[in-house]
């Protein structure tokens, strides 16, 4: 009978559970990629905010993926002005290994090439994005880039390693 009582109280307390944790689904994608900006890590910075996208499609979640793509492209600016190009060769392994499999074959290329198909490639999908953002609601959109100018020009020098504090990623 203590089983069951127990299994029963474990059961309820599921159910009772499970709807907050898909209510914390949202953040928990942008607290990820908040994470993976922190650390430069933007081929995950990215793939969290792509998961937003997917779960949780919305003008915030398409304005999110566009930011990220931007943040990797003033993350190359700011390492080609620094003249740290062996950062640049380690961003674009990052972003191009796929697994395992590269350890064997990786995939080698020169870093000044690499940024200029990484930067292209960051700005067209940052277009592409936020011109999705915009057409599922503008004026949200406005009011988050908003923010996010005020966010650069606060921290001119890294911020492409975070995000406003508005935006409670």
């Amino acid at each position: 009978m203590r089983a069951v009582t127990i299994a029963a109280v474990c059961l309820l307390g599921t159910l009772v559970y499970v709807p907050s944790l898909a209510d914390d689904r949202t953040s928990s994608n942008l607290a990820r990629a908040k994470i993976f900006l922190a650390a430069a890590d933007y081929r995950h910075a990215i793939d969290a905010c792509l998961k937003e996208v997917v779960e949780a499609p919305s003008a915030k979640s398409y304005t999110a993926l566009t930011y990220a793509y931007q943040a990797l492209d003033g993350y190359l600016e700011h390492l080609a002005k620094q003249d740290k190009w062996m950062q640049v060769e380690h961003l674009y392994l990052n972003l191009a290994y796929q697994g395992p499999q590269d350890l064997t074959d990786p995939p080698d290329v020169l870093p000044r090439i690499a940024k200029e198909l990484m930067q292209q490639s960051a700005q067209r999908q940052s277009d592409i994005t936020a011109a999705m953002a915009n057409r599922l609601d503008k004026t949200a959109v406005d009011t988050l880039w908003q923010q996010q100018t005020a966010w650069r020009k606060a921290h001119p020098d890294d911020w492409f390693l975070g995000v406003s504090p508005e935006w409670n990623w």
